[in-house]
C-alpha cells in the first residue's frame, strides 16, 4: 500500500551510485498526486542531474509479469505509477563490484535511481501495474548493451513469485549467466590534441587506460567546427579534455593567423560546450595567462577580470567564457609552459651545450609550469571533482623572469650564467619583421584554489631540474 507524507530523503544501496529515494505522496479520499521528478528537488536531495529525454511507461496486465536483466549505456530513474513491485539490479560494469545484487519493493511512494550499466529488473506483484521510467539517452543499435539470466544461481535474486510461475518473455528466459556476460565498460575520457604538449603528458600518464581515447588533429580537426556533432557517438563519453589550440602568439596578429585563432580557440570552443552541455559530458579546458594585461601586482586569482592584449588572448578568454557556460567543466589556466617537443628550456639547454649566449627578456615575470604538473592537476580534479570553475595551475616558487630562468638553466647543465644577456621586451622585438604579440608583463597566478581541493602543487625550480635531468638522459640514450 501507497505510504503518504513520507519526506523526500535517499538511501545509498551496497551497488555504487544506484540510490533510493522516498517520494512525497499527498493523498486523501479522491486519490493522490505525487512529484515524481523535480530537478531542482531531488538533485538537492541527492540524485544527479542526468539530463532525462525520454519518458517510457510499461503497462502489465498481470501480477507476476517479470522483465530483465537489461543492463543498458545510459541512467535511468525508475518508479511507479500504479501498483507495486519487486525490483532486482544487479552491476554489471566492469570493476570490483560487478555481480553485486540489491533488490527492494517499490511502489507510488518509492523510486530509484539506477546508473548506466547496472542490470534492471522487475516482477509486478499486483495486476494493472505501471512500470515507468525516465531515461537520458536514445535507444541505439551501436551502443553496447549487457543482458543476464534472471534465474542465475550465483545471484539467486529470491522472486517472490517462482519464475517457473511467472509471466517471461523467451528472450528474457535465454539470456546469459554471469560468466558468459560482457560487462559494460565505463564511459570513456576524449583527449583533444593528443599530440601536443599537454597532450602528450596525459599520454604518459593515461596511456595505459582502456577507457581514455587520444584524437590528434587528423582523428579531430578543430578548425572545422562543423565537423565536431558528426565526430562521436558522444553519449558513450563522460569527459572531454581540450588540449588543443591555436597557440601561434605572434602569427595570430597576421590575417591569416587571426582567423585560425578565432575558428579554433573560439568558434570550435563552442562546439564542444554545445556537445558536453546536450551530453552531459565534463569539458576540460586549458587556458593561458594571456587572457590578463599584466599590469596587477602580485598573482592573479581566478576571479580577477580578464584583459587580453593581443588577438592569441582574446580567442583564449572568448573560449574561457564559453566552456564557463557549461554546467560541467574545468577551465585550467595556465602559463609559461614546458613538455615535450620545441620550447624555452630546451632551446636554452641546446644554447649552452653548443656555446652560444642567447639574449633573454627581463621585464616578464611568471613561472614555468610542465606539461607533468598540468596534467596532474587535470587528473585530480576528474578524481576528487570538486566545484566546477577555474583552476589556476602553475608551478610553485620564487617569481621569475625569462632571463632568470635561462640562466638556472645554463646553470643546470654546467654552463656560465653570465654567458645569458639581459634585454627589455620592446628592444627583443625592435628588430621584428612580422607582427609581434603584446606580452604581459606580469603572468604570476595563484595556484591557492587548487591547493585547497587537496593537491600539492610541485614547485618549478624542482621540476626544472627534473626535466633537464630527463631530457639529458634521454638526447645520451639517443647518441
Amino acid at each position: 500500500m501507497t505510504q503518504f507524507g513520507k519526506p523526500l530523503t535517499r538511501t545509498d544501496t551496497p551497488i555504487p551510485g544506484l540510490v533510493v529515494f522516498d517520494l512525497p505522496v499527498h493523498g486523501d479520499s479522491r486519490g493522490w498526486f505525487k512529484e515524481n521528478w523535480q530537478r531542482e528537488k531531488m538533485t538537492a536531495a541527492g540524485l544527479p542531474d542526468f539530463g532525462p529525454v525520454q519518458n517510457n511507461v510499461s503497462f502489465n496486465d498481470k501480477e507476476g509479469t517479470t522483465r530483465g536483466i537489461h543492463a543498458e549505456p545510459w541512467d535511468k530513474f525508475v518508479s511507479v505509477a500504479t501498483g507495486r513491485i519487486f525490483g532486482a539490479w544487479v552491476d554489471l560494469r566492469q570493476g570490483p563490484t560487478y555481480g553485486a545484487v540489491y533488490t527492494t519493493e517499490l511502489d507510488p511512494s518509492k523510486a530509484i535511481f539506477v546508473p548506466r550499466g547496472v542490470g534492471n529488473s522487475y516482477q509486478t506483484l499486483e495486476p494493472n501495474t505501471a512500470y515507468t521510467y525516465l531515461v537520458n539517452d536514445h535507444w541505439s543499435p551501436t551502443a553496447e548493451y549487457a543482458f543476464l539470466n534472471l534465474a542465475d544461481e550465483t545471484i539467486t535474486i529470491p522472486w517472490p513469485i517462482p519464475l517457473e510461475e511467472a509471466e517471461l518473455s523467451e528472450k528474457d528466459k535465454n539470456h546469459p549467466r554471469l560468466a558468459d556476460v560482457t560487462p559494460i565498460p565505463p564511459k570513456k575520457t576524449l583527449v583533444l590534441g593528443a599530440n601536443g604538449q599537454v597532450g602528450r603528458a596525459l599520454r604518459n600518464l593515461w596511456g595505459d587506460r582502456p577507457d581514455v581515447e587520444f584524437a590528434t588533429r587528423t582523428d579531430i580537426d578543430l578548425s572545422d567546427p562543423n565537423s565536431l556533432p558528426g565526430a562521436r557517438r558522444w553519449r558513450d563519453y563522460d569527459t572531454i579534455v581540450n588540449a588543443a589550440a591555436y597557440t601561434a602568439v605572434d602569427k595570430a596578429e597576421t590575417p591569416e593567423g587571426r582567423t585560425a585563432a578565432w575558428t579554433i580557440n573560439a568558434t570550435a570552443v563552442a562546439e564542444l560546450a554545445r556537445i558536453a552541455t546536450d551530453n552531459n559530458i565534463t569539458l576540460v579546458h586549458i587556458s593561458s595567462d594571456y587572457v590578463y594585461d599584466g599590469t596587477k601586482t602580485g598573482e592573479y586569482t581566478e576571479t580577477d577580470a580578464i584583459s587580453p592584449l593581443g588577438v592569441y588572448g582574446q580567442t583564449k578568454a572568448a573560449g574561457d567564457a564559453i566552456v564557463a557556460t557549461t554546467p560541467k567543466h574545468y577551465i585550467i589556466r595556465t602559463s609559461w609552459v614546458i613538455g615535450e617537443g620545441n620550447n624555452f628550456v630546451r632551446t636554452m639547454a641546446s644554447l649552452a651545450e653548443r656555446g652560444i649566449n642567447p639574449t633573454v627578456v627581463n621585464d616578464q615575470t611568471g613561472r614555468l609550469t610542465f606539461t607533468t604538473t598540468i596534467a596532474e592537476a587535470i587528473q585530480h580534479v576528474l578524481e576528487v571533482r570538486p566545484r566546477y570553475g577555474v583552476y589556476n595551475v602553475t608551478n610553485t616558487g620564487e617569481p621569475a623572469t625569462w632571463y632568470d630562468i635561462a640562466r638556472r638553466v645554463f646553470e643546470l647543465v654546467n654552463a656560465e650564467q653570465d654567458r645569458v644577456t639581459p634585454v627589455t621586451t620592446s628592444n627583443y622585438y625592435l628588430s621584428a619583421k612580422a607582427p609581434v604579440s603584446r606580452r604581459p608583463k606580469n603572468s604570476l597566478l595563484s595556484t591557492s584554489r587548487i591547493a585547497n581541493s587537496g593537491w600539492m602543487v610541485p614547485g618549478w625550480n624542482t621540476e626544472l631540474a627534473r626535466y633537464l635531468d630527463e631530457w639529458t638522459r634521454s638526447a645520451t640514450s639517443q647518441t
